[in-house]
């Protein structure tokens, strides 16, 4: 068989070369790009702030999640004191317990409560409507000032109450804080790396040295809190009920009711205490002016124990928060985002004061190191 003769080989195809060429978007001028990056920066901030106002809501779901979680935290730490056994279980005990005692409050005191809401509704609107006519008879307010007067105090309610919505729609945010609250509390080291991954490795260590202050910052404060709570309503339901008899003057109705109240209300220092007092005296002098001068007493009492020797030795001894400040941020609080803001003000203002105590401290440790060194025990 005859052999083909080999043949030219074929020249392989010319690749075309693709070089880029600046855009209509490239920016070479180095001042346009500065000038870019601060507009972006300013734009950032801008946007992220109207973020904040838009997702204000949702932001103090997960805020009063948090919190509830240091709760849970703080109570597993102190229940590890005397069971030593694993924290998933000691966690397991406090939510139980914690769900267990609100199903009792609802289920054994609230079917004794409702009655008594009514007719303490019924002595609040008797004294204050009795009040009014006394400053209309002396000449401190006129008709049409005291209507006006009523009319803004309920509207204002109106407002204070139309941040919870509805009662399906507190039910649902509450189900929510608690929800994301046992969710961090069950692994709260996830939570935490998964912040400090965002953030740049040089600064991860501050990070975790900040989260680990500010948890046991709000650890104290809401034990305390807590403790305070307890200690206002059972000592003055058992004033009321009990001791007011002592001493001649006799039991104020609705002790338990009082003393419920009182305990719920002190979870909002500086604003609940004047609530529970009106409510105290209101219904205090229904019953008679013995009673009425007794349900004062009562609450000055509580108050001034509970302000001199629980609290300093609990919670403001550790977050050291000046009460015009608290003040000041409830009421802004209140005013932006109602009855929650009102409720997360105390431990949003915490945080934000040990954040910035421990920025401060780092930057003083790394602007002299010499003196951070002295400073350091051992």
């Amino acid at each position: 068989m005859a052999r083909r003769p080999a043949g030219r080989a074929k020249a392989p195809a010319a690749v075309e070369v693709h070089i880029e060429q600046p855009g209509p978007t490239e920016i070479s001028d180095p001042l346009i790009r500065r000038e870019f990056a601060r507009a972006a920066v300013w734009l950032g901030m801008a946007l992220a702030i109207a973020g904040i106002i838009f997702l204000a809501q949702p932001l103090l779901l997960i805020v009063g999640g948090l919190v509830f979680s240091v709760v849970l935290d703080g109570g597993s730490r102190l229940l590890g004191r005397v069971l030593p056994i694993h924290r998933g279980w000691r966690l397991l005990i406090v939510t139980l317990a914690g769900f267990g005692f609100i199903g009792w409050v609802f289920w054994f005191a609230g079917t004794t409560f409702i009655a008594q809401f009514e007719v303490l509704r019924a002595v609040v609107t008797a004294q204050f409507q009795s009040l009014v006519g006394w400053a209309e008879r002396i000449g401190l307010m006129h008709a049409s000032s005291a209507a006006a007067f009523g009319d803004q105090l309920l509207g204002s309610a109106g407002r204070l109450t139309s941040a919870v919505g509805s009662a399906l729609g507190a039910l649902a945010s509450g189900l929510m804080i608690l929800v994301i609250g046992i969710f961090i509390a069950m692994e709260p080291r996830l939570y935490d790396r998964g912040l400090a991954w965002m953030l740049p490795v040089r600064h991860r260590t501050r990070f975790y040295l900040i989260t680990n202050r500010v948890g046991y910052t709000l650890r104290r404060l809401m034990f305390g809190r807590i403790v305070g709570m307890i200690f206002e309503g059972v000592f003055t339901w058992l004033m009321l009920a009990y001791v007011g008899q002592l001493f001649g003057f006799g039991a104020v109705p609705m002790a338990a009711l009082l003393g419920l109240l009182t305990g719920v209300l002190a979870f909002l220092p500086n604003i609940g205490a004047p609530i529970s007092g009106v409510l105290m005296v209101a219904v205090g002098f229904s019953a008679g002016p013995t009673e009425g001068l007794w349900a004062i007493f009562v609450y000055f009492f509580v108050q001034n124990i509970d302000g001199y020797f629980v609290v300093p030795y609990i919670a403001r001894r550790t977050v050291d928060l000046p009460p015009a400040l608290v003040l000041a941020a409830q009421l802004i609080f209140g005013a932006l985002f109602g009855i929650l803001g009102l409720l997360l003000a105390d431990p949003i203002v915490a945080t934000i004061k040990v954040t910035l105590q421990e920025l401060s401290r780092s930057r003083k440790a790394a602007e002299h190191p010499e003196a951070a060194k002295a400073q350091r025990p051992g």
